[in-house]
């Protein structure tokens, strides 16, 4: 089986118990009434991205979905955490791009999501023979990727959270979910 589509969610919960947070986050990402297995970072060659909307009604209540996720949770009052999947499409529809999984503490939202698309660019342009300075700014190496013409798009997508006050779990989750 390889998938056809694929579509980008995120969603957080808050809950006395751990479970019940992550249960919330799925509910709020919209991925509860699935079997989700994770899988590893390649996007199938000509994997076409689709709206989470679209991707949500292309699937069934009790269906087996294969996700990238990353996840993370705290019951620290006002502790920062985050989940990220970063994704680098490749510009020939032939070859497979990447997927990342980033689940940091202490990282802005923007930080995180930067980060884990940097990965997936970072990846993908390492198997494309592209040469690179992994020390230079993610933005400059976006830029020059780009110009490249061999990486066609990137993008991430991130949940960020702060830990409840009263210590009740916060989880939160981004998933790259797959559609056959």
């Amino acid at each position: 089986m390889v998938p056809t589509k694929f579509f980008l969610t995120n969603g957080a919960g808050v809950h006395k118990d751990y479970l019940a947070s992550f249960e919330w986050a799925l509910r709020d990402a919209g991925l509860a009434p699935f079997n989700l297995v994770t899988v590893s970072s390649i996007l199938p060659p000509g994997c076409k991205k689709v709206s989470r909307a679209k991707g949500l009604d292309l699937l069934s209540p009790g269906e087996i979905v294969f996700v990238v996720m990353a996840r993370n949770a705290t019951n620290e009052p006002n502790r920062l955490l985050a989940a990220s999947v970063g994704c680098a499409i490749p510009a020939d529809k032939n070859k497979y791009g990447y997927l990342s999984e980033h689940h940091p503490f202490g990282e802005t939202h923007e930080k995180s999501g930067d980060y884990a698309e940097d990965l997936a660019a970072s990846m993908l342009a390492s198997t494309l023979g592209l040469k690179f300075n992994a020390e230079e700014a993610w933005d400059s190496r976006r830029q020059a990727f780009r110009l490249s013409g061999k990486i066609v798009r990137t993008a991430n997508v991130t949940q960020s959270a702060r830990g409840d006050k009263n210590g009740r779990w916060v989880s939160a989750v981004a998933c790259a979910v797959f559609i056959p």
